[in-house]
């Protein structure tokens, strides 16, 4: 699990910094575990012609991509929550998103294809969003939750929308992984998240654009 150690027990600046290395580490180099079945094996396996498979791979890429942000943000923003009750809803939110993790990742390599070369840069700058938003206090670091998962569950829809037709396992994952997302901003509303003021959230949907198109393709 890459979410890291139980949000109950008592963490010290140094354990917390460390926690968020381990997750790095596992992220980059390891193979993230699902805790929940990979919603795609349901669906049948097809053939796709060469160009819908690269498309199909530079969608899934592209999630992939997102799920290390994903990861990187809501670890780096629990490495400075001040509530336990915040850290937990952050660390609760990042397990769900190993899972996606690791759908993605399982999607990639039937598509004989692979991750971004960019994630280590990735991860590292979505920790260092994180770690700040969550220095501003406790309703900010759930703002920023609100929406980081509101912007992608719109890129989602728009990835189901073109996905190859007959891509029924990437179709199958994503629909989860976008429930999933709104479940995690309506639950960081309801937990007393602030509305970020402007400009931030058309700053987040730009620098997500540029991680959208890079991923893509490298």
């Amino acid at each position: 699990m890459n979410a890291g150690p139980s949000p109950f027990r008592h963490l010290s600046p140094l354990d917390r910094l460390l926690d968020s290395a381990q997750n790095a580490l596992s992220t980059m180099l390891g193979a993230p575990r699902a805790a929940r079945a990979n919603p795609g094996l349901g669906a049948p396996e097809v053939v796709l012609d060469e160009p819908e498979r690269r498309h199909a791979a530079g969608l899934m890429r592209v999630n992939h991509t997102g799920e290390v942000c994903a990861q990187a943000l809501y670890i780096g923003q629990a490495a400075v929550a001040r509530e336990p009750a915040t850290r937990a809803h952050l660390l609760e939110a990042a397990q769900e998103e190993t899972d996606h993790l690791a759908w993605c990742a399982d999607r990639l390599r039937e598509l004989d294809s692979r991750p971004s070369l960019f994630n280590p840069l990735w991860y590292a700058g979505s920790w260092a969003i994180g770690a700040a938003a969550g220095l501003r206090g406790d309703g900010w670091n759930l703002g920023f939750v609100v929406e980081t998962e509101r912007q992608v569950e719109a890129h989602l829809a728009e990835h189901l929308q073109t996905l190859p037709p007959a891509d029924a396992r990437s179709r199958a994952i994503l629909a989860v992984m976008k429930d999933d997302e709104a479940r995690h901003a309506d639950n960081a509303l309801a937990a007393g998240a602030r509305p970020l003021p402007p400009p931030i959230p058309t700053l987040m949907a730009g620098m997500s654009k540029v991680m959208k198109a890079v991923a893509y393709r490298i």
